[in-house]
């Protein structure tokens, strides 16, 4: 079988550069499903193998590489499962979570993390893959390079992209030096034809315009401008209260305040994948107990086991809750991939809000903007739309999150 029946155009191309181009580090960027990951997978391999090669022909015993991503557990998911499945490979772990291949001792590090050093110093790397680039920590993707300093040793990245202000584009994608031996390759959503057609159509549809489908779809290093939820549409996403379908899962997302505007806001799901936004109740210079009596109405009106996604950022409050009976939890507070869950909803056409119910919200979501310097939305008008940020996320992600609860409860 040739290879062009095996890979997508732009994966021969990076496979020719792997073959025949001089560099140091070849960093494959772009959108999300792109076949970044699998080509990056099969060039592990093949690094691995020619290191083996490599080590022999010097007698050197031994040789060290370095497997690394985000955590533990976005390493086995994008490159160990993969290549176990993909080439039947078989791996086994030693003591130290290290495995060997054709003869080369596998070293994972944690580059989430600060202490994703520790794994690796004093060590001389032969190579290194690295998954998830732009998540990693900048001084733990220098000790990377550090280490990778036997004859011949060459680093190969993956990632998706971030602000074009983020340290990986900004040190790395645009060094053209020769020296620093920097090789790039950019991938769009369309790079990967091995995608079904309806599930490409589905993606491309359900991905909040702007700044998640410039990076997600094109692959674009960019930040975000102009209102963050752009996709909402008040002509027809407010309903009234009595359209609202029966047998509706409710849960709440909660940003407490005091000087600045505090926020509890009721959403519920449909079996149909819709989210309502059912009531709003945004108040300053209230006290806990106020907050314990409304969620003690709320859990009345919608069961006592509906759950409340909360803002961390005041255990005590968190407590009070707990203490009361109420099923609260800390919310995952990640901001980009919040506004991406609550974005995707709407740009699906399966947000909506309840009339009349609403008004601190109303007035926020068009108010809430990006922050172009740092690609974050601006820390102002958010309070409501934290809330929802904290509900939503986490209410649709609760499998994947570890529902740290005091023991109170």
């Amino acid at each position: 079988m040739a290879i062009k029946d095996l890979l997508a155009p732009k994966q021969e191309q990076v496979l020719r550069s792997y073959l025949n181009d001089n560099w140091k580090t070849l960093i494959l960027s772009g959108a999300v499903r792109s076949g970044k990951t699998y080509i990056d997978n099969l060039l592990f391999l093949m690094e691995l193998r020619r290191i083996s090669r490599l080590a022999k022909k010097l007698n050197k015993p031994n040789p060290m590489y370095i497997l690394a991503g985000f955590s533990a557990d976005t390493i086995y998911k994008n490159v160990i499962a993969e290549i176990t499945t993909t080439f039947g490979l078989n791996i086994k772990f030693d003591r130290s979570g290290h495995f060997r291949l054709f003869g080369v001792e596998v070293v994972k590090a944690y580059t989430g993390s600060e202490r994703g050093r520790d794994s690796i110093r004093g060590m001389t790397a032969w190579g290194a893959y690295i998954n998830e680039a732009s998540l990693a920590k900048a001084s733990v993707f220098s000790e990377i390079q550090k280490r990778c300093s036997a004859p011949e040793a060459r680093i190969i990245c993956d990632t998706n992209p971030d602000a074009p202000t983020h340290w990986l584009k900004k040190n790395y994608i645009d060094n053209t030096d020769p020296k620093a031996g920097i090789k790039t390759f950019f991938f769009t959503f369309d790079d990967n034809p091995a995608l079904d057609d309806d599930y490409k159509e589905k993606l491309k549809a359900s991905t909040p315009s702007g700044v998640f489908y410039d990076r997600d779809i094109l692959g674009l290093w960019c930040t975000g401008e102009g209102v963050v939820y752009r996709d909402f549409d008040q002509s027809t996403m407010t309903i009234d209260k009595d359209k609202l379908p029966t047998d509706l899962t409710y849960y709440v997302g909660v940003d407490w305040g005091y000087e600045h505007t505090g926020t509890l806001i009721v959403f519920a799901d449909d079996s149909q994948g819709n989210t309502y936004l059912i009531e709003e109740h945004a108040h300053k210079h209230r006290f806990i107990d106020y907050w314990v009596g409304l969620a003690h109405d709320v859990q009345k009106r919608y069961g006592s086991t509906i759950p409340f996604w909360c803002d961390s950022a005041r255990p005590d409050n968190l407590n009070e809750f707990l203490t009361h009976g109420i099923r609260a939890y800390n919310a995952n507070k990640s901001i980009n991939a919040g506004i991406e869950a609550v974005g995707s909803l709407m740009k699906a056409k399966r947000f909506f809000v309840v009339k009349n119910s609403v008004d601190n919200w109303l007035n926020e979501v068009y108010q809430y903007i990006w922050n172009e310097k740092t690609g974050e939305p601006v820390k102002e008008n958010d309070d409501s739309m934290d809330a929802m940020r904290y509900a939503i996320y986490n209410q649709h992600n609760k499998a994947k999150i570890n529902l740290q609860r005091n023991t109170l409860f």
